[in-house]
């Protein structure tokens, strides 16, 4: 399945997402192919560095989507990039959308949600859109996690996952050094919750319990 990772407002570290992911599935002994359509190759960058360090499992970047992929793809694109955006939306069986949470980062989701829509219009299956929590505030006090996540829920059509990631500086770290965080520190904030995220993605849709039938009442 192709799952393209991107929003309209930049900053919303999808090349971290896109990277921690693919290495968590890799550890479980799921590859995945990496595209990185971004001309900023922020992606492509980190690779290379793991790469130089040797670190298993290896990622490989491509950048260009070839006519079929099969297997698990993670695309990572910008909106500076806007054909790239659209065909790799046109393809994609899946929409990952890491929002900050900020009332400017809900507006602009609203949006793109408006340029996945044509970007698919002529697409019989569409893709599950799927939105998340990224760079989370981490004080206790703050609401603008809880309000965010309620302002994505009434998106129409848009799953939102509960696990999120926040604002570590493991992931920005790590990220730096080719690592995904659980390898720079596992059992860590960080590492749990990318573990959380990852099974609400990956893990399959649990089947609705069937109510239990009425029981006849005897007839005297």
């Amino acid at each position: 399945m192709i799952t393209v990772v991107g929003n309209l407002k930049g900053g919303t570290g999808k090349s971290t997402v896109v990277f921690n992911l693919a290495l968590w599935l890799g550890h479980k002994g799921n590859p995945v192919r990496l595209f990185d359509l971004d001309p900023q190759a922020t992606l492509t960058d980190t690779v290379e560095v793991r790469h130089e360090e040797a670190y298993e499992p290896s990622l490989h970047v491509d950048h260009q989507l070839p006519s079929r992929i099969t297997g698990e793809a993670f695309v990572d694109v910008g909106t500076s990039n806007m054909d790239a955006l659209k065909d790799a939306l046109s393809r994609a069986g899946r929409v990952l959308m890491p929002v900050t949470p900020s009332q400017a980062d809900v507006w602009s989701t609203q949006r793109f949600l408006s340029i996945i829509e044509e970007a698919t219009a002529r697409k019989k299956n569409k893709p599950e859109l799927i939105a998340f929590l990224n760079r989370a505030d981490t004080h206790p006090l703050s609401r603008e996690n809880d309000e965010a996540f309620e302002a994505l829920s009434q998106l129409e059509g848009v799953r939102v996952l509960r696990p999120m990631l926040s604002y570590r500086i493991d992931f920005r770290r790590s990220f730096s050094e080719g690592l995904c965080v659980s390898e720079l520190n596992p059992g860590s904030k960080a590492s749990v919750e990318l573990d959380a995220l990852a099974k609400a993605l990956f893990a399959p849709a649990k089947k609705p319990k069937a109510k239990p039938k009425a029981k006849k009442k005897k007839t005297k």
